[in-house]
């Protein structure tokens, strides 16, 4: 990193120690180089005047050319209103002030000619603009073509930090004799992809005359963005594929009787593809870091399962964790009769495990007696160590932090196989970016039988008719979700809650003829087993629930989702829940009860549950309308540093950018070339970018 660049902000002319302590609390700008990185995040064309007779409110920031009339003052509920009449050839409008009105008397003049730029306004029916922005009036408009609009908050503001102070700073900055921007891709690759020098490309994002100078500038920086991500995603990639792993060279006793005697239906083509992917990986004798992405039901825990016997047929111990006790239990329960015919022995281990039961866990799993540990995040405590771990399998990874990943697999004094399920669907190019360094694996079928479940949007007014088809299916012999987002009643939120709806449902679903449920995060554990434990055996028809059966619920005779304002709810938690029905041979339903007053986002939401089952065509919808920053797990990766391109915008530069990385690791897997020596230096001292590749 360049020494200026990193000279702290205060040292700029125009800060100092006051502006600098708000610069930095605010919007995080601490050195030179935090400033460069403060882009714009619109910009305003200065290239046109209007007429006053032109303007109407929904115009977007404008420019007029006139004189102040006079000025007139009111009192207002927070203090002194001033007012100017503002002319042109062409009319009149009022300019507003509510705050700085006397700075504003003494330093714009009636009489004088200003070019003022602003946003038009009205009350009462008349135009005004509030707060307007003086230029001189005989001042050039040259180099105002294109004014960028930075991102600012409200305390910023009230130390009077505005754009043009930004503006002037960034000016600044650019004017500075000792300013030095060094160049950190590689020759061949601006060569290639003409992108224009890194230095002109600050310039230009901060103070562009023209569109084209705009578009080479954000081009350029957003090709960065993505390389250098790319470059610390696809690097760990490569080092990894160096990195010695376990040998599991075998497929045996375990593996095959389980195939052949206790599987009692036909894998998908996917499932065997999946299959022969994960055994190649684990005989090659290099680490697996697999991340494997199947809808909800398509059938990932049998592939886990048959990936933990391969692990045990070469003389290694496998483990398991999932997000939740549910979950945990559910994959202990389905795993461990199977495991016991084949003389193999399994422990579950989560936060409501007895004392006295750990010990003989932890034991077991040092003497190797235990096969195959499953759990929660109980898994990562320190007490439990495991003889010789070959392959972790982390399910619902989103639900993790990277550390808490890592630790599961840094119990074993060699590298493990790592594989990652996760059941929502994440679109190809968020992959590329936050699991670039994963290998990727798809179970893209569902298991023969299965039945599209039929999903519809009803409204209130649909009620009395939803319930009663909720009774035909009770009557029928099947069993219904009703998952509220609320616990109890907001007065803030106007969503259903549980316990209005629990009430309803009482009233609706007399006992003894039906037998509701009630299941939410804040019960015990053990009471949270018992409810879904009576609804799993039959006992009950109706469970009442929030999210909290989002993931790891399996019970094939449930035939009907009912989801409780479901506008409220994102898409892929919408398809996660769906995914709770469908499981049997039965036709199943999703009822999504929505409420009177949708936004346009909403209605698409709800629209697309409608009209398609596909995990992944919805998930590519759910980036488009929520954005990256919202999908779970995004947090943790480097794609929250983006600061300027767009995985949903910008997927053609991210196509080149990873193109241009893979043709430069391949030519200089450890970046030694002197070509890529600054590009190296940038990659390890750069605080944009960490690199999580090495923990899953």
């Amino acid at each position: 990193m360049s020494v200026f660049l990193n000279t702290p902000i205060e040292y700029l002319k125009g800060v100092g120690p006051s502006r600098a302590e708000i610069l930095q609390k605010e919007l995080d700008i601490f050195t030179f180089e935090d400033l460069l990185y403060h882009y714009p995040f619109r910009y305003i064309d200065r290239t046109k005047i209007y007429s006053i007779s032109e303007l109407n409110m929904d115009m977007p920031h404008i420019q007029i050319k006139g004189k102040i009339l006079n000025y007139s003052e009111s009192e207002g509920a927070k203090g002194k209103i001033l007012r100017a009449k503002f002319a042109d050839q062409t009319g009149t409008i009022d300019l507003i002030w509510f705050k700085r009105t006397k700075w504003i008397k003494e330093h714009y003049q009636p009489g004088t000619s200003y070019i003022l730029f602003g946003k038009p306004g009205s009350f009462k029916g008349k135009l005004n603009i509030a707060h307007p922005e003086f230029e001189d009036g005989s001042s050039s408009l040259e180099g105002l073509s294109y004014q960028p609009v930075y991102p600012l908050t409200e305390k910023v503001r009230n130390v009077r930090i505005d754009n043009k102070t930004l503006r002037k700073l960034s000016t600044e900055l650019f004017a500075h004799d000792n300013l030095s921007i060094p160049e950190i891709l590689p020759k061949w690759v601006r060569d290639q992809e003409k992108l224009i020098k890194r230095d002109l490309a600050f310039k230009w994002i901060h103070s562009p005359s023209s569109a084209s100078e705009l578009e080479h500038a954000q081009n350029r920086l957003k090709f960065e963005e993505f390389f250098i991500m790319q470059a610390v995603v696809m690097k760990a990639k490569s080092k990894r594929k160096l990195r010695r792993g376990l040998a599991f060279p075998k497929v045996d006793r375990h593996f095959l009787q389980f195939y052949n005697t206790q599987l009692n239906f036909e894998l998908t083509n996917a499932q065997k593809r999946v299959l022969k992917e994960i055994r190649q990986d684990m005989g090659s004798g290099k680490q697996m870091n697999r991340l494997l992405q199947g809808d909800v039901g398509s059938g990932k825990s049998i592939v886990a399962l048959l990936s933990m016997l391969m692990a045990i047929d070469n003389g290694y111990q496998a483990s398991i964790m999932a997000p939740t006790e549910i979950l945990a239990t559910q994959h202990f329960e389905s795993f461990a009769p199977s495991l016991e015919a084949l003389g193999l022995k399994a422990a579950l281990l989560t936060g409501s495990t007895k004392k006295s039961e750990r010990k003989i866990i932890h034991q077991g799993l040092v003497d190797g007696k235990i096969h195959i540990l499953i759990g929660t995040h109980a898994l990562i405590e320190d007490p439990v160590q495991l003889k010789n771990q070959g392959l972790v399998i982390i399910d619902e990874q989103h639900r993790f932090g990277v550390a808490q990943r890592a630790r599961l697999w840094q119990k074993s004094t060699y590298y493990p196989h790592v594989l990652v399920m996760t059941a929502t669907p994440i679109p190809r190019t968020l992959a590329m970016t936050i699991y670039g360094d994963l290998d990727v694996s798809k179970i893209d079928e569902l298991p023969s039988g299965r039945k599209t479940i039929k999903t519809a949007v009803r409204h209130e007014s649909n009620r009395l008719r939803v319930w009663g088809f909720v009774k035909e299916q009770i009557r029928a012999g099947r069993q219904v979700y009703m998952v509220y987002p609320l616990i109890e009643e907001s007065a803030k939120l106007d969503y259903k809650n549980l316990e209005e709806g629990y009430e309803q449902a009482l009233h609706y679903f007399p006992r003894p003829e039906f037998q509701i449920q009630m299941l939410h995060g804040r019960m015990k554990p053990e009471d949270k087993e018992s409810a879904m434990n009576r609804f799993k055996n039959g006992e009950v028809q109706l469970l009442i629930s929030t999210t909290v059966i989002e993931v790891g619920i399996n019970v094939p005779n449930a035939t009907v989702m009912v989801i409780e304002s479901s506008e409220k709810f994102g898409l892929a938690q919408l398809h996660q829940l769906r995914g709770r029905v469908g499981r049997g041979a039965e036709q199943s339903y999703c009822i999504l009860m929505a409420g009177p007053k949708l936004s346009k986002n909403a209605r698409k939401r709800l629209n697309a549950m409608a009209s398609t089952a596909d995990g992944f065509e919805i998930a590519e919808l759910d980036l488009k309308l929520r954005g990256p920053g919202d999908i779970e797990g995004t947090q943790q990766s480097g794609l929250a540093q983006l600061k300027l391109a767009s995985i949903i915008h910008d997927e053609d530069i991210l196509e080149r950018s990873r193109n241009c990385v893979k043709i430069l690791l391949d030519k200089d897997p450890s970046l030694e070339l002197s070509e890529h020596k600054v590009l190296s230096e940038y990659l390890i001292s750069s605080k944009l970018y960490k690199d999580w590749g090495s923990i899953s």
